[in-house]
């Protein structure tokens, strides 16, 4: 039987230590059979993928690549509560928040890399609830920011 972990390694995906919040807040909080994890940027060993953002310096490829690195994150965030994956019942809801210039138009594009893996990894419980907003900024100059709402047993 195919489990998230397992799914995670066929996609070559080794999840890394969660990234230590950069203010006065928690990285995930675990509420009944619900934990809500903080807005994840787009690390990838340890420094942010990219910088800039949509529609000026940018490219919407690699704002979707950001875009799973976020997500990525944000699993890793959900792994060091729940230990297993598997105990992951749904992923709920996503929020994305893409750094834009005014006229970008495409967010739900870019979100698309989180909301591809969040499937990928969790199959039919990833399908979830989804927000995609364009900013003006994000900390660290990050294109993209990804939170995540998921229900546990």
């Amino acid at each position: 039987m195919s489990t998230p972990e397992s799914r995670l390694q066929e996609l070559g995906i080794t999840l890394p230590l969660p990234a230590k919040p950069i203010a006065n807040y928690v990285g995930v909080v675990h509420s009944g059979s619900l934990l809500v994890v903080s807005g994840q940027l787009p690390l990838h060993n340890g420094k942010l993928f990219t910088t800039g953002k949509l529609g000026a310096s940018v490219s919407i490829e690699t704002a979707v690549e950001a875009a799973r690195y976020s997500m990525i994150n944000v699993i890793a965030q959900v792994q060091v509560i729940v230990g297993s994956l598997s105990c992951v019942k749904r992923v709920v809801r996503l929020g994305g928040f893409i750094a834009c210039t005014a006229d970008f138009i495409d967010h739900a594009t870019v979100m698309n890399g989180a909301s591809d893996l969040a499937v990928a990894v969790f199959g039919d419980a990833g399908y979830h609830a989804r927000s995609t907003i364009g900013v003006p900024s994000l900390p660290l100059d990050a294109p993209i920011e990804v939170e995540g709402l998921f229900e546990i047993i």
